[in-house]
């Protein structure tokens, strides 16, 4: 196996390679409503979604900054395949985890094998011997068609009466769960994040993960995956995963705006888009929005590792700033987009142009719960102020 900088350095090399292979393949893949077995196959062989694998199962076990400067690179192309190997990768992270006979289950003789999930805590769980019996149906499980097992969100009812719930994420294989195929919006439309519907299924105690654990920092798979990468907050890492590809789409974006007004003149007034104040500053916006998101997010990844790595546990003011800078994330991407978008004539009401699947991807990955800021902004005032915080996703 190569050595970490080698492997970055062709892991970056391969994305960037990957961006107009995206970007020319992006119409289709939304009109299959899912990445194309040719996308899919790439990023397989460039093993983009072992970067945070556990080395054991044939992962590289790099850095979080490595996963996520891929993630903004390919988003440059096309935010759906971005976001699906975002959200889908992260999984292969989180099952280290997990007991380490989860991880047997699903990798034991296919370490390639993938995990969607939908983490929205939905689903009716009973309590039974050696496990638990799980019902309900799950919406938004990108990428679902493309793997073979689902990470489901529930809360176990608490064992005494007025005790709290015990929110966990369940490990359900693809015998046991049904997806519907109502994948039908304006964006991210080859994310393919359809709805998961699960009958009554058993589910062993070892296949699941406690959101506790995930925060404290101190989970079952620990015992096998002992590096300082497997000690990061779930919660922190995850939300990064839906929030990242919007940065590398609004550069697509700003790529795209400068091709298309350099030597662009308005029609009506014959006008130099290059002399036209109102377009300078949307570029100028946008640029300085996708680096000072980039520079806060590798900021915060890097700190996250570096306190792992010396086994200090980031305080809880710490995680909610963090918290609520992720959350910002696509909201400054979806303004500096739509001024993007404003700025660069009719031509780009067509569907069919870059800025407008900018526009549309990113304004989509807006509306995940994670990426709406105000909440977060909240507990970021409230806990500032000396309360307690009101959000343990952290």
């Amino acid at each position: 196996m190569l050595n970490h900088d080698l492997q970055r350095q062709r892991l970056r090399q391969r994305a960037s390679e990957l961006v107009p292979v995206l970007r020319e393949r992006a119409p289709h893949a939304a009109q299959l409503g899912r990445l194309s077995a040719d996308t899919l196959s790439d990023f397989h062989e460039a093993g983009f979604f072992r970067i945070l694998q556990p080395a054991r199962w044939g992962g590289y076990e790099l850095e979080p900054k490595d996963f996520f400067e891929v993630q903004m690179t390919l988003a440059e192309g096309c935010m759906s395949s971005a976001w699906v190997l975002g959200v889908v990768a992260i999984h292969n992270w989180q099952l280290a985890l997990f007991d380490d006979r989860a991880a047997q289950d699903v990798w034991g003789t296919d370490s390639s094998v993938l995990i969607s999930s939908s983490y929205m805590p939905v689903g009716k769980v009973e309590v039974v011997e050696g496990g638990f019996k799980l019902s309900g149906r799950w919406g938004f499980s990108s990428g679902s068609k493309h793997c073979d097992w689902v990470f489901l969100g529930a809360l176990v009812p608490p064992q005494e009466p007025g005790g709290a719930p015990d929110y966990r994420t369940f490990l359900v294989p693809r015998s046991d769960y049904q997806i519907l195929d109502n994948w039908n919006v304006m964006g991210l439309e080859a994310t393919g994040s359809h709805d998961i519907v699960v009958e009554n299924a058993f589910v062993p105690e070892y296949r699941t993960h406690r959101a506790l654990d995930g925060f404290m920092q101190n989970s079952p798979g620990n015992a096998v995956n002992s590096a300082p990468l497997f000690r990061l907050p779930f919660g922190q890492i995850f939300v990064r995963a839906v929030s990242s590809s919007a940065i590398g789409a609004l550069q697509g974006a700003v790529d795209q705006f400068i091709a298309h007004n350099r030597a662009r003149v308005g029609v009506n007034d014959g006008r130099k888009m290059v002399q036209d104040p109102a377009a300078q500053s949307a570029l100028a916006n946008a640029m300085v929005c996708v680096d000072e998101c980039k520079t806060v997010l590798l900021r915060n990844v890097d700190l996250m590792l570096e306190r792992a790595q010396r086994s200090e546990p980031l305080s809880m003011p710490e995680r909610v700033k963090m918290r609520y800078d992720s959350a910002l994330v696509v909201d400054k991407c979806a303004k500096a987009v739509t001024d993007l978008m404003f700025n660069s004539g009719a031509s780009t009401i067509f569907r069919s142009h870059a800025i407008n699947r900018a526009f549309r991807d990113i304004h989509t990955g807006r509306a995940h719960v994670a990426n709406s800021p105000a909440k977060y902004a909240w507990n970021l005032g409230s806990v500032s102020m000396g309360q307690d915080s009101n959000d343990f996703f952290l």
